[in-house]
């Protein structure tokens, strides 16, 4: 598979000016004929600590958790081959996740919906699935946060 996203971190060089700090992907995983998915960054804090310095998307103890560690959030790019989805399951998550290429339904308990590029979803700690019934894998990019799970409200 090629690669989908790239990444470039932005952030205060030694003067203090905005400096591109790094480039490119360091957190990658893939399941031949399934999917590809790149950990873009990720935090272990609310709000975020800027001033930890590194790469964040190497956070210890992420591995490839779909879900984030408490309080923090995990940015990621996920690809989905024609053909794949993701059985349906929730985590304890605030997800944002946009349509970047290509397409997919979002299935719910109760209905689907067809994702095209520039769609966007908020899932909101419920149980939702992935399909790709298309010919064409689908690119998806957002960020996954940590959130009061509805039972506990």
């Amino acid at each position: 598979m090629t690669t989908p996203a790239n990444r470039f971190v932005v952030g205060p060089d030694p003067q203090g000016r905005s400096a591109v700090l790094q480039r490119g992907l360091t957190n990658v995983q893939s399941r031949e004929r399934l999917h590809w998915s790149a950990t873009l960054w990720a935090t272990e804090e609310t709000p975020v600590d800027n001033t930890i310095v590194g790469d964040r998307s190497q956070t210890p103890d992420l591995g490839e958790s779909i879900q984030p560690l408490p309080n923090g959030l995990i940015c990621r790019a996920l690809e989905i081959e024609p053909g794949a989805g993701f059985p349906m399951h929730h985590t304890d998550t605030l997800d944002c996740l946009t349509c970047v290429r290509g397409e997919i339904y979002l299935v719910t308990d109760t209905d689907e919906v067809l994702m095209q590029p520039g769609d966007t979803v908020i899932i909101r700690d419920v149980n939702h699935a992935w399909s790709n019934r298309s010919s064409t894998p689908c690119l998806l990019v957002g960020t996954n946060t940590d959130a009061t799970p509805l039972g506990e409200r």
